[in-house]
């Protein structure tokens, strides 16, 4: 590589780095941590003012640390056909090492629905507090404000020369590239990363997001902004046909849905939109058919016969839901319950088991929780995280093509492909 590239200036940093990571994110600081622990001499870059910026916002601040899935097969079969390729790197530090990994730093974890593992502080600045006394622990010098425009590896001399915006550059035997992925620009991912893995010869798969929220069309829907329901049933129709079904957790926002669900669903949701209109209905009272449905909202309106129909609602749906349940199915909610006819009643219930929402788009970069697409999995030896085309090149975490849903996922790579490269850089 260096025979195309006109010798650079003399390194300002005449010291030669055992590993340089670059990116400060959860997989660098990892990664970092376990290579200096190692006794080596690592210098960690950050390009912002602080380490970990995303890692604290993640999971809304609590930090959805992994997922309870401690047999690696079983766990693996989440990360859909990366999995096959995975499997050495789990089997070195999967989920149960994980645990440990934290519990050892003083930092307990706890179990939420769908196995999802956060810190029983119920705090993101939990974890990136265990790793940054690691960093400390073990004298990994931390520069931030760091602007890397550059990797440059010697074949002959076995080395990594990076390069710096203010000209200087520094280098290395080892280079671990932990830049993450173009997901949430704000907190400094915005896929420089990539453009150095392709100048060494990486296939990038088309960059793109996933796990992202979903705009609507539907205005009403601003106005339930805040308001979550926790299992609820929706239909994925693709020109007004059935294309798949999901069940979870829904949260209303003022643009439209978020949520697990959603999250994990976004993708499809995506794929649909290519070349079809999508809409999705909502079942709210998935627990109940229509015909058991309708019979408990008789039986409500006889008990409570005496009082406004919107007020009988509030007792079998959640009350911010009854006046957009009313305004689609063209009732009026003063209606006293023992007034409510047959025809209302049936609108009703085929409301609550079908609210029509329709999808505008999804949102962007600014959103996702993760980058789709990344350096493809055939160019990485997963036994130590080494890139196959350049020696001494080690690359962690979002960089990679893996695609997961939310649940702890996503930051079990981290952890585990930091882990796994700082055993062998």
């Amino acid at each position: 590589m260096t025979k195309l590239i006109k010798k650079i200036k003399e390194s300002k940093d005449k010291k030669v780095w055992d590993v340089v990571v670059l990116g400060g994110g959860p997989a660098g600081m990892m990664t970092a941590a376990t290579v200096a622990a190692r006794g080596k001499q690592v210098l960690l870059l950050e390009k912002n003012n602080s380490l970990g910026k995303k890692l604290l916002i993640t999971g809304g601040g609590r930090c959805n640390v992994t997922n309870n899935k401690p047999v690696v097969r079983e766990m693996l079969k989440n990360y859909q056909t990366a999995g096959k390729f995975l499997f050495s790197t789990f089997d070195q530090h999967g989920v149960t090492e994980t645990i440990e990994w934290f519990t050892n730093r003083a930092v307990s974890l706890k179990e939420e629905n769908s196995g999802r593992m956060f810190p029983v502080s119920d705090s993101a600045q939990s974890i990136w507090d265990a790793l940054y006394k690691d960093l400390q622990k073990f004298n990994v010098e931390i520069r931030t404000r760091q602007t890397v425009t550059g990797i440059i590896h010697d074949d002959d001399e076995h080395r990594f020369t990076i390069q710096l915006s203010n000209k200087n550059s520094i280098l290395a035997h080892s280079c671990v590239v932990a830049t993450g992925g173009t997901s949430r620009p704000e907190t400094g991912s915005t896929g420089e990363g990539f453009s150095w893995l392709a100048s060494f010869g990486h296939t990038i798969r088309t960059n793109d997001y996933a796990l992202v929220p979903i705009a609507l069309k539907d205005e009403w829907v601003k106005s339930l902004g805040g308001v979550s329901l926790e299992k609820v049933k929706l239909t994925l129709l693709a020109d007004d046909k059935k294309h798949s079904v999901y069940t979870g957790k829904l949260l209303f926002t003022h643009f439209g849905i978020s949520g697990p669900m959603i999250l994990n669903m976004s993708r499809t949701v995506g794929d649909v939109l290519q070349h079809s209109t999508a809409t999705l209905a909502l079942d709210i009272m998935p627990e109940l058919d229509a015909g058991a449905l309708r019979i408990k909202l008789q039986e409500l309106l006889v008990t409570e016969s005496n009082r406004k129909l919107k007020n009988v609602l509030a007792k079998l749906i959640p009350s911010a839901l009854v006046t957009p349940l009313l305004t689609l199915a063209k009732i009026d909610g003063e209606t006293p319950s023992h007034s409510v006819r047959s025809a209302a009643r049936t609108s009703l219930v085929a409301r609550m088991k079908s609210i029509v929402l329709t999808v505008d788009h999804l949102l962007g970069a600014e959103k996702a929780i993760i980058t789709d697409g990344g350096v493809t999995l055939t160019e990485i030896d997963f036994k130590n995280i080494e890139s196959r085309l350049v020696p001494g090149l080690y690359i962690v975490g979002d960089l990679l093509d893996i695609n997961r849903p939310s649940g702890g996922y996503s930051l079990q790579i981290c952890w585990s492909t930091g882990y796994v490269a700082g055993m062998h850089a």
